[in-house]
C-alpha cells in the first residue's frame, strides 16, 4: 500500500496498559502524571514509574507522550512550572498540552522539551495550522469533527506532523469546546473532570432519549486511506480503558498497519473479530465522511460503553441479582447504569453465584448473583467493560531503575577521536586513530551517537551528544566498536553515579519564578471610561448609547463597531471567511474578535487594528495571555469557566486588558452531527436547555435555559451577548463564578 506506516499510539491510562500496549505492538504511548491531565479520573502514573517507562520504552525503540493537556488556573502556574521541571527530568519523547500558558511556560522555560497541540486546542484548518506552527508544536492533534476530505486539503498546506484518532469513545462537542459538565456543577472536561452529561438520558416533547450520545469511533477499513494521506500517527482512545482492552485494540490495528496490500481483506475481517471482544459501544465512522455526520446518534442506544449482560432484578444487602444474557466470569468488570444515564458503579466480579450454587463462570441465561459492596440502582443495566487480564505487578517492579545520563562532545580527526563529559568529572579522554580518507561512506554524527548509545551499563547511559567530524573518513565499525567498549569500560571503573549532574537542574524553574514576580497589570482602567461591548440582535439598543456593538464578521453593517470571527470554519469556507474579514476591515472596522486560534492566521494581514480573543477560545492565565500578545492580540475575555478568583488572579498579572463575560446565554456544547432534538429539552433533575441548528454552518449548540448573569469586577472589561438573551431575564445563573471551578 502507498505511503509509509505511521506510528501507531496507545492510551496507557496505567502503567500496566503501557506494559501491554508495547507487547501488542504499539509504537508510542501517550500517558499523564496524576494531576492537570485529560483523563485525571484513571490510574495515571507517579513520576519515577513514568520514568522507567520511558526508559523501557527507548530501549524498545518506542515512544512515551506525556500529557499535561488541561487549562490552567493563574493560581496554578507556580505548580506547573514545578511540575514541567519534573518532566523535563523523566524526559518524554512530547509534551502534549492545550493551555497557551502551559504552551508558553514550555518553550520559555523548558525548551528541552518537544510540544504537541493536543485535539482540544481545536485545531481544524489550515490558517490554524499555520499559527500551531508558530506556537512552537511539532504535532497536531486533529480536531476529531474534521472530515478524511476536509485532511487532505490540510495536509497540502502543512508540514506539521499530524495525529488522527482512529479508535475509541467520541465527544460529541468540538473538542475544547464543551462545557456541559462544567455548567452542571464546576466539573470540567477541559480540566480532566468531565461528568459525561453527553451520556445521559434527557426529555423533550417529542420524547425522551440519549440525544447526544455518539457512538464509538472505528477506523478500520479507512487506515490505507489514512497512510496515502501521510498521516504520521494514528491514535486510540482509551486511558480510562484497562489492559485488556488496550492489548485487544492494538493487536487489531498492528494487524492491519502491517498487512500487505493484497491480504488487506482477510487482515480486516480478522481485525474487526478482534475488535469485536472489546467492550465498548457500536461502531461508526464518526466523523470521516459528511454523510456519517446524520447517523452518528441514536438516541435509543444508551450512553454506557460495554456488551449488555443483563439488568438487576433483586438487590440485596451483599450484592445483587440478574439473568445472564452473555457470558461472563471471575475477573470481569461490570458497570451497573442508572436508567437516567447518571455515572454508576463499576466493579470487578470477585465472587459469585449461579443457580444459587458459588461458581467461576456463568451463560446466558443462568440467574446469576454477584457479592458487591457498593450501591446499586435497582433496576440498572448491566454491562461487560472488561475481562481480567494478567497482573503486571511483578513486570513493572522488575523494570531498572533510571541510568545515570552522561552527556557527551565527540571530536574525530584522522588520528584521534576525543571524548568530553560535560555533566561529570571524568576528564577529557583520547583514542588514537590512523584514518584514511573516505570514498564513498564517511563517518558522520549519526554513526558515532549509536555507537555511543550502547552503553553495556545498568547505571549509566549516553544522555545528549554533540559530534564534531573534521575532515571525511572511513571509520571501521570494528574500531569504533573497540573505542566505545574501552570508554564505557573507563566510565564504569572510574565514575561513582552520584557524581554525575543535571547542568540544567532548576534553571527553567529559577527563571520563570523570578519573571513571574515581575508581572504588574499592564493597564488601569479609570470607572469613568469603562468601555463596554455590547452584542445584540438587530434593532435593539444597547442599555449604555456608548457601548460597543459587535456582529459576526458576516453580517457587520454600518452601526457595527466590531467584527466576530466564527469559532468553527472548514477548510472549504476559508476563502469565503478571508474575503469577509477583508470587507469588514474595507468598511472601517478595525476590531475583530477571535474565538479559535485560527482566526489569528487571518487578522495577520492588519496591523492597525484592535483584537480581543474571546469565548470559546480560552485564556485562564497571565503566560496564556503574554503568548496572545505575540499574535497581536489586545484583550482577552477571562475563559467562561473560571471563578471570581480566578479571573481576579489573571487580571492582576495580565499583560494585556482583561474583559469579562458578564451576561449571556453561552453554548455549552457546539456539535458537527446532526441532532436528535431541536428546541427545548431536560434533563432528569430539572434543569432545562435548548438546542438549535444552524444549516448554513452544519453547526448545533445547546444554550441552556437560564442567563449567565455575573457582577462586574473592578478594573476588567465587561462583555455582554444578547444573541440568546436580554436584560430582563427571569432565571439567572453565576454559572462557576461562585461555585469555584473544579
Amino acid at each position: 500500500m502507498a505511503g509509509e506506516n505511521p506510528e501507531l499510539l496507545a492510551p496507557a491510562g496505567s502503567p500496566a496498559c503501557a506494559l501491554a500496549a508495547f507487547e501488542a505492538g504499539a509504537d508510542a504511548v501517550y500517558a499523564g502524571l496524576a494531576k492537570f491531565n485529560a483523563r485525571e479520573r484513571g490510574e495515571n502514573f507517579d513520576p519515577g514509574t513514568m520514568a522507567r517507562v520511558v526508559d523501557l520504552a527507548h530501549r524498545t525503540g518506542k515512544k512515551l507522550y506525556l500529557t499535561l493537556n488541561t487549562l490552567v488556573k493563574e493560581q496554578e502556574l507556580p505548580e506547573v512550572a514545578e511540575l514541567l521541571e519534573s518532566i523535563r527530568i523523566i524526559s518524554p519523547d512530547a509534551l502534549l498540552v492545550q493551555d497557551l500558558g502551559v504552551l508558553r511556560l514550555v518553550r520559555e522555560y523548558f525548551p528541552s522539551l518537544e510540544l504537541h497541540a493536543s485535539t482540544q486546542m481545536g485545531f481544524h484548518n489550515s490558517a490554524g495550522f499555520a499559527v500551531a506552527e508558530k506556537l512552537g508544536v511539532s504535532r497536531v492533534v486533529l480536531e476529531r469533527q474534521v472530515t478524511l476530505e476536509e485532511l487532505a486539503e490540510i495536509r497540502k498546506r502543512t508540514s506539521l506532523e499530524i495525529e488522527v484518532f482512529i479508535h475509541g469513545a467520541l465527544c460529541c462537542s468540538l473538542s475544547g469546546m464543551c462545557l456541559f459538565s462544567s455548567y452542571l456543577g464546576g466539573h470540567s472536561g477541559n480540566r480532566g473532570k468531565c461528568k459525561q452529561p453527553c451520556r445521559r438520558r434527557y426529555f423533550s416533547k417529542n420524547g425522551n432519549g440519549f440525544f447526544f450520545s455518539p457512538q464509538d469511533l472505528c477506523m478500520a477499513e479507512y487506515i490505507p486511506q489514512l497512510r496515502a494521506l501521510g498521516v504520521q500517527s494514528l491514535k486510540i482512545e482509551g486511558r480510562l480503558r484497562q489492559p485488556d482492552y488496550v492489548d485487544a485494540v492494538v493487536r487489531a490495528y498492528r494487524l492491519l498497519l502491517d498487512a500487505p496490500e493484497s491480504e488487506y481483506p482477510s487482515a480486516l475481517s480478522e481485525a474487526r473479530a478482534i475488535l469485536a471482544g472489546t467492550c465498548g459501544r457500536k461502531w461508526s465512522s464518526g466523523f470521516a465522511e459528511k454523510a456519517s455526520f446524520a447517523t452518528l446518534v441514536k438516541s435509543d442506544s444508551a450512553g454506557a460503553a460495554g456488551l449488555r449482560c443483563g439488568s438487576v432484578e433483586e438487590l440485596r444487602e451483599n450484592g445483587f441479582y440478574f439473568t445472564a444474557s452473555r457470558r461472563l466470569g471471575a475477573g470481569d468488570r461490570l458497570r451497573i447504569q442508572p436508567r437516567s444515564g447518571e455515572d454508576g458503579p463499576a466493579l470487578t466480579v470477585t465472587k459469585m453465584f449461579v443457580n444459587d450454587g458459588p461458581a467461576r463462570r456463568a451463560k446466558a441465561g443462568d440467574r446469576v448473583f454477584v457479592c458487591c459492596d457498593k450501591p446499586v440502582p435497582p433496576g440498572g443495566m448491566i454491562f461487560k467493560i472488561g475481562t481480567s487480564f494478567p497482573d503486571r505487578r511483578r513486570q513493572l517492579e522488575a523494570l531498572p531503575e533510571r541510568r545515570k545520563k552522561l552527556d557527551l562532545a565527540l571530536e574525530l580527526d584522522a588520528a584521534k577521536l576525543r571524548v568530553v563529559c560535560t555533566n561529570a568529572p571524568l576528564g577529557d579522554m583520547e583514542f588514537p586513530l590512523d584514518l584514511a580518507p573516505a570514498e564513498k561512506h564517511a563517518a558522520d554524527a549519526q554513526m558515532l551517537q549509536a555507537a555511543f548509545a550502547e552503553a553495556d551499563s545498568d547505571v549509566f547511559a549516553l544522555g545528549r551528544c554533540g559530534c564534531t567530524i573534521r575532515g571525511a573518513y572511513f571509520l571501521p565499525a570494528a574500531v569504533l566498536k573497540a573505542v566505545r567498549r574501552e570508554f564505557w569500560s573507563r566510565v564504569k571503573e572510574t565514575l561513582k553515579p552520584d557524581a554525575v549532574f543535571d547542568p540544567e537542574s532548576g534553571v527553567g524553574l529559577v527563571r520563570f519564578r523570578e519573571d513571574y514576580l515581575k508581572l504588574k497589570p499592564a493597564y488601569t482602567l479609570p470607572e469613568h471610561l469603562r468601555e463596554t461591548v455590547s452584542l445584540k440582535p438587530r434593532g435593539a439598543e444597547p442599555a449604555d448609547r456608548l457601548a460597543l456593538r459587535a456582529d459576526g464578521v458576516f453580517t457587520v453593517n454600518k452601526a457595527s463597531d466590531e467584527a466576530i470571527l466564527p469559532d468553527f470554519c472548514p477548510e472549504e469556507k476559508l476563502p469565503a471567511l478571508r474575503k469577509a474579514v477583508e470587507r469588514a476591515y474595507q468598511a472601517g472596522i478595525r476590531r475583530f474578535r477571535v474565538t479559535s486560534l485560527y482566526g489569528l492566521e487571518l487578522l495577520t494581514p492588519y496591523k492597525d487594528i484592535f483584537i480581543i480573543a474571546s469565548t470559546p477560545l480560552p485564556v485562564c492565565s497571565s503566560m496564556a495571555a503574554a503568548e496572545l500578545a505575540r499574535f497581536g492580540v489586545n484583550r482577552v475575555m477571562a475563559h467562561i469557566e473560571l471563578e471570581k478568583e480566578a479571573v481576579a488572579a489573571l487580571r492582576e498579572h495580565s499583560p494585556l486588558e482583561v474583559e469579562l463575560y458578564r451576561l449571556g446565554r453561552p453554548g455549552l456544547l457546539t456539535t458537527r452531527a446532526e441532532l436528535p432534538v431541536e428546541g427545548p429539552f431536560s434533563d432528569n433533575r430539572g434543569n432545562g436547555f435548548e438546542v438549535r441548528s444552524d444549516g448554513r454552518t452544519g453547526l448545533s449548540r445547546i444554550y441552556p435555559q437560564k442567563v449567565v448573569s455575573v457582577p462586574r469586577m473592578e478594573g476588567i472589561f465587561d462583555f455582554y451577548d444578547l444573541t440568546n438573551a436580554n436584560w430582563k431575564n427571569a432565571e439567572t445563573t453565576a454559572f462557576n463564578f461562585d461555585l469555584g471551578l473544579m
